[in-house]
């Protein structure tokens, strides 16, 4: 039998923080290409990659009410993704020292039978210390943050790389604002609490 709750997504992370929520669903990676495209602001990116990955689970789960989620981080005019390895890594946390980074976090609730549909993008900033590239060398090999955008993990170690962490929701931060989503979810008629 499926949940009538479908997280549209194989993040272990974004998995744990539905958990938070005690409600149940299932999780199903929706294989989307998530591929800037040319000009694209980083709201824009967000927000479509959020809605195509809850769409693309639609035709597979029409009774469902299905989350997407996808974010990014931006440095001055420059979207940061994924940096997949080492060395992207640390020209990331290089570029960020002493900056503020801002987190975009694109989220959307579908509800195919009903065409229920709400999408928002919630931010969230940090400030990043002046750090030395040992110290940078350090946390990188202690946590391999290399599939996080901005190449760290708030709800790890990487916290010891901030000097200050700014908005309304630190789970939009890890990657599932919460907040927002128990919201979209009552609207949806799925009661949280």
């Amino acid at each position: 039998m499926t949940a009538n709750l479908i997280l549209a997504s194989s993040s272990p992370f974004r998995k744990e923080l539905l958990n938070r929520l005690n409600v149940a669903f299932e999780c199903h990676s929706p294989e989307v290409d998530e591929s800037l495209l040319s000009e694209e602001s980083a709201d824009s990116y967000v927000r479509r990659l959020a809605v195509a990955k809850a769409q693309k689970l639609a035709m597979d789960f029409p009774g469902a009410i299905i989350i997407g989620s996808d974010q990014c981080a931006v440095l001055g005019d420059e979207i940061l993704g994924k940096p997949g390895n080492h060395l992207k890594a640390l020209e990331q946390l290089k570029k960020a020292q002493g900056k503020t980074v801002v987190f975009h976090t694109g989220l959307c609730v579908l509800q195919p039978s009903s065409s229920f549909q709400q999408v928002d993008n919630i931010l969230f900033r940090v400030n990043f210390r002046n750090l030395s590239d040992r110290q940078l060398e350090h946390y990188l090999r202690t946590e391999e943050p290399y599939q996080c955008a901005g190449s760290f993990k708030s709800e790890g170690y990487g916290v010891a790389l901030f000097s200050k962490m700014t908005g309304d929701d630190p789970t939009a931060l890890i990657g599932l604002p919460l907040i927002r989503l128990t919201h979209m979810l009552e609207q949806a008629g799925i009661s949280v609490v």
